[in-house]
């Protein structure tokens, strides 16, 4: 079955090129010159992966990462003119997967996609009918889900596959190169603030009781709480 991306970019020299490199590597392509128009766009498409715009008319790429239904089933690389880090990092906040920064090689934008959707499918493996838990965390990897207790988590891909690694492995600690071959892939072309950045957020999602199953390991990385620290 085809991959979908679908592309959402306001300068359309660079959007239609992004659709050609696309098309030509095989992918059921959508495009999307306003943000105003996206989400409805994704409801209709439902997209394995989108290419999305920082600065967008009517709605930039933050509101449109806030109002994403089901975003820990897509893939989202984000596209920024800006250098500075904080645009970087709030991108990653709100769930973002990776971002490429303008002007790029469209080569590299290839190469972070197919490392995005290989990581994706992936996730799917021979144990993804088993449940991992820890404590009152439950994770479902068929189904992608995690309770704490009765209550979901709305947890981003990464942020499932990571937490997902760790307490399947409590007490094992992995540095942040580790993770980052583990969960984004050899080909990642980003740094480990990356890997603080979604341990943060994990954090966050767990709550107050269950923040600590994550712990940081000073000097050397993160561990799930529990075990002997080896695995």
């Amino acid at each position: 079955m085809q991959e979908k991306i679908l592309v959402i970019e306001d300068e359309k020299k660079i959007a239609d090129a992004i659709v050609y490199a696309l098309k030509k590597e095989g992918y059921r392509v959508e495009v999307v010159y306003r943000g105003d128009e996206a989400l409805k766009v994704v409801a209709d498409f439902h997209p394995n992966a989108i290419i999305l715009d920082v600065m967008l008319p009517r709605m930039d790429g933050y509101d449109i990462l806030k109002k994403l239904p089901d975003n820990d089933k897509i893939g989202i690389i984000m596209v920024t003119a800006k250098e500075d880090i904080v645009d970087k990092v709030l991108g990653l906040e709100l769930g973002a997967d990776d971002y490429i920064t303008k002007p790029f090689d469209m080569r590299e934008l290839l190469a972070r996609l197919k490392s995005l959707l290989r990581r994706m499918d992936k996730s799917v493996s021979k144990e993804d009918d088993e449940e991992v838990s820890l404590g009152e965390l439950v994770l479902n990897r068929s189904k992608r889900t995690a309770y704490v207790g009765d209550n979901r988590l709305d947890l981003t891909p990464k942020e499932f596959d990571i937490l997902g690694l760790m307490i399947s492995h409590p007490g094992r600690v992995y540095t942040r190169e580790q993770l980052l071959d583990l969960i984004w892939g050899l080909e990642y072309f980003g740094d480990t603030r990356t890997v603080d950045i979604h341990i943060q957020r994990v954090r966050k999602k767990l709550g107050e009781d269950m923040a600590d199953i994550i712990q940081t390991v000073y000097g050397v990385g993160y561990k799930a709480l529990g075990g002997s620290g080896e695995d």
